[in-house]
């Protein structure tokens, strides 16, 4: 027979080939950001992404205080959440989470992007938000990818 053979191979959790990446969050607006990141961290950009299967890259994110909204969003942006108690929702905008920890937006940004499941769940842990340029990675050995 003269035909090729070709087998689609599944990636799990064993075989997965994950790296280290970098991102400078220095000026770039918080949605296109998180986008990218999410992606990333998802394992979308590689051609063996299994949609079951942790397959993506641990993504070190700095200068998460640097981070821009446009428009009117730094007060007019809601973030909502509720304590389990009746009458338990709970509002602050995005300027008042940024004073509490700035590293908060990035961070609900990609997990917002994220599988709402216990794959999403894991994702998330792949992912290490700083607010300075200074992080504890150095052992990785990360690669800067530019967004």
């Amino acid at each position: 027979m003269d035909t090729l053979s070709y087998k689609t191979k599944s990636v799990n959790k064993a075989s997965a080939e994950k790296g280290w990446v970098i991102v400078d969050a220095d000026s770039k607006v918080l949605g296109r950001l998180a986008s990218e990141v999410a992606k990333v961290i998802r394992g979308k950009h590689k051609p063996s992404f299994t949609p079951n299967a942790d397959c993506g890259d641990n993504v070190i994110v700095i200068n998460a205080d640097k981070i821009r909204l446009t428009g009117k969003k730094w007060s007019d942006k809601v973030y909502l959440r509720h304590t389990g108690y009746p009458g338990g929702q709970r509002s602050t905008t995005a300027i008042e989470l940024k004073q509490k920890s700035s590293t908060l937006l990035v961070e609900n940004a990609v997990r917002g992007m994220l599988p709402k499941n216990r794959l999403g769940r894991q994702l998330f842990k792949n992912l290490y938000v700083y607010e300075g340029a200074e992080h504890q990675h150095e052992a990785q050995q990360p690669k800067e990818i530019k967004l």
